[in-house]
């Protein structure tokens, strides 16, 4: 009998979780390294945060519907919000490890020093993996391949080189990873500088209790709102394969102008002073519902980038200044790093990489080390880390071959043009990818990818709601290694539960989920055929 390859999983986070549920579909051995007492990483709440690593507060609330962030086996329970606290997405993450048995293969409080090839890689592409225990012990140990499952929310970057005289300042100012509450904040003036995510969801937090909150932007942003048309999760009903395929057909400066549109009838970005310089899908959008109300009841006061700071103020670039600031806090994100890994394996510049797919280094004579969740997709991290381990550890088992070193760079240089052709270059930007795209090239490395055409003919009514409903996880599970019985229940049932949460129950909405229009359904056979025939 051949003993199971042995995997080292570095990380028990939303990505390490799911690559040991991976590693365990393909009757892999995994053994999860977390330096940290517990399970959970990000989503794991903590007063005191652990020492370089990504931190979140009291009230956070993830921006991702939960249909479109569980795990594709293992939808989310029906009575959870759409849009959920932390403290339910990590109550969620405990239901999965204790369904699959996951917590077992963890070792916490456990730090990864160093990661080596064997001096007979080149043979068995085998790894020395050397850990330190909570007690200080250090431990060398061999395993076949490594899952990097640490993420991108790493290092806090904090950019203090480009803000002159912060040295002098005498108020207080960090880095947005350590704030916890808005309580200590009362009658303060605070200045917030990013406009990303956390500086827009600190900005409105602070602003209900202190006395004045700036918000300072260099480039401005666009504004979504977790709710749209009729009340519906805006990412359910943005994120399909109808609207993928209608982006791919049209210019992307009309589909910008559509979108501006739409976002300015809510309220003007350039009245609001958000008009960014940038267009819509050039830059990742700023999810956050209130801060127009915060900033026309005058709590929030949208700012230029700071020029310069003096001991108790802030000069802008507009020439404008505001005095006595108590509170600096700098939301200007993270970088990532791989103390444990040599240069010559992964040489991270600047947020940039050379990895195949994200997720394989090119050079490597055998593909037994792969990154898991270092993207920033337009939607759920989760269900793309899940996809991605799929996908590597049918590559440790030699299930799935990769392509030629020359195929792999060629495809990483592509894909960094095609990048810096779209998106602002700054290094937030460097790992974005298309979540619908980016899932299905994955997928189809493996067999994964729902296959229309065989749909169709088999069950329309499914191939219907793959095609024009919400493209949840579920997807992938329908076909190949890993099919999940429960798929497509998963999939027709996903409304429901999503109304099940909201506590209502909406009749026209539950009609259509339950009728399946003649002409339409003619008009979807038509254009199948035409597609995949002619």
């Amino acid at each position: 009998m051949t003993m199971a390859k042995k995997v080292a999983v570095i990380g028990a986070g939303a990505s390490g979780l799911c690559a040991i549920k991976c590693c365990l579909d393909e009757g892999l051995e995994p053994t999860c390294f977390e330096r940290s007492s517990d399970f959970g990483g990000l989503w794991r709440f903590k007063e005191t945060p652990d020492l370089n690593t990504a931190s979140i507060y009291k009230s956070v609330i993830i921006n991702t519907s939960k249909e479109m962030l569980c795990f594709s086996d293992f939808p989310v329970p029906d009575d959870y919000a759409v849009y959920m606290h932390h403290s339910k997405v990590m109550k969620y993450f405990r239901m999965y490890a204790k369904h699959f048995g996951l917590q077992k293969y963890i070792q916490p409080e456990t730090n990864v020093s160093s990661v080596k090839t064997r001096p007979d890689f080149l043979t068995t592409g085998q790894w020395d993996v050397t850990i330190k225990n909570k007690k200080g012990e250090q431990k060398t140990d061999i395993f076949d391949a490594v899952l990097v499952c640490t993420g991108h929310h790493c290092d806090p970057y904090l950019p203090l080189h480009m803000f002159p005289g912060i040295e002098k300042f005498k108020g207080r100012y960090f880095h947005s990873r350590d704030y916890k509450s808005s309580s200590e904040y009362e009658g303060k003036r605070v200045m917030v500088i990013g406009l990303g995510n956390s500086g827009g969801d600190l900005s409105v937090e602070i602003s209900r209790i202190a006395s004045q909150v700036f918000l300072s932007t260099r480039r401005g942003a666009w504004v979504i709102s977790r709710v749209c048309d009729n009340g519906y999760p805006t990412d359910m009903s943005s994120i399909s394969r109808f609207s993928n395929a209608i982006s791919h057909m049209l210019p992307q400066s009309l589909l910008c102008s559509l979108l501006e549109r739409k976002l300015n009838k809510r309220f003007n970005h350039k009245n609001y002073g958000l008009q960014p310089r940038h267009r819509t899908r050039f830059r990742e959008p700023l999810w956050r519902d209130e801060l127009p109300n915060r900033i026309i009841s005058g709590t929030v006061i949208i700012k230029p980038n700071v020029k310069e700071f003096t001991e108790t103020a802030a000069v802008f670039e507009d020439g404008t200044v505001e005095e006595n600031i108590d509170v600096v806090i700098f939301a200007t994100g993270y970088t990532f790093s791989y103390p444990f890994l040599q240069p010559s394996i992964i040489d991270v510049r600047s947020n940039n990489t050379n990895l195949y797919k994200h997720v394989f280094p090119p050079h490597l004579e055998q593909p037994t080390l792969a990154f898991i969740g270092l993207v920033q997709p337009d939607g759920a991290i989760m269900s793309v880390s899940e996809m991605q381990s799929r996908w590597a550890t049918r590559v440790f088992k030699g299930l799935v071959k990769l392509p030629s070193v020359s195929s792999m760079m060629a495809d990483i240089v592509k894909k960094k043009e095609n990048l810096a052709k779209r998106y602002v270059c700054t290094q937030r930007h460097t790992l974005q990818i298309d979540y619908i795209n980016y899932m299905d090239e994955i997928a189809e490395t493996f067999g994964a990818k729902p296959k229309m055409l065989e749909l169709f003919f088999r069950n329309p009514r499914l191939a219907w709601k793959v095609f024009f409903d919400s493209c949840t996880a579920y997807q992938y599970r329908l076909t190949g290694p890993g099919k999940w019985s429960g798929a497509e229940k998963a999939i027709m049932t996903q409304w429901d539960r999503v109304f099940k949460a909201t506590m209502t129950r909406c009749a026209e909405v539950e009609k259509q989920q339950k009728t399946f229009p003649v002409l339409l359904m003619l008009i979807f056979m038509a254009l199948m055929i035409a597609f995949f025939v002619f």
